[in-house]
């Protein structure tokens, strides 16, 4: 039971953390199922391949370059809501093994996807937000927390799991204030 739990709460860790990010969280659970720190189910064995982890090494370093640049941070965003639903429930999925199928995929596209997807959307809004009011110069501001938030989310999700979680309830309690304060001053 305390496995399944923990399960439950590093997948929802790097499910949000897909939402800052779309590859970071698929190359920390790929090293950290590499080098044996996270056990994932038979059919993820795949992401802890060396070719896997090349590969998302690569998609993360290029994802977060395109980041800060001007448009292309805006087109990225166009489809990142999708992007992260994909990644947050594979990220979710994978994590849990031992678990019913249904289940598993259950939680994985309802708290792994749905996570990934509410963070997405709300840093998508938070960019067009800084683009409209800052001419796209306060953009490189978010992206760089955006990644920071992806990468120690994500990591802290692969070693402290329960922290993780906290620390996802955090970010969307906060971000709810935020947004509701903003809006209400808009009015």
């Amino acid at each position: 039971m305390i496995e399944t739990i923990v399960s439950i709460c590093l997948g929802i860790g790097l499910a949000a953390s897909a939402g800052f990010r779309v590859f970071v969280p698929l190359f920390v659970l790929s090293i950290a199922t590499h080098y044996g720190y996270v056990p994932v189910g038979d059919s993820f064995l795949w992401i802890g391949s060396t070719t896997a982890m090349i590969c998302l090494g690569i998609a993360t370093i290029v994802e977060i370059i395109a980041y800060y640049i001007p448009y292309i941070d805006n087109l990225l965003d166009t489809i990142a809501i999708p992007l992260a639903t994909i990644a947050g429930t594979i990220a979710m999925a994978s994590t849990m093994i031992d678990i019913d199928p249904m289940l598993t995929w259950g939680l994985a596209i309802i708290a792994g996807g749905g996570s990934a997807a509410a963070i997405s959307s709300a840093t998508t809004a938070t960019r067009a937000t800084s683009t409209v009011t800052t001419g796209g110069i306060g953009n490189s501001v978010v992206s760089t927390t955006e990644t920071a938030t992806a990468s120690f989310v994500s990591v802290t999700a692969i070693f402290l799991p329960v922290l993780a979680l906290l620390l996802v309830i955090l970010i969307v309690f906060i971000g709810i204030k935020v947004f509701r304060k903003f809006f209400n001053k808009n009015k």
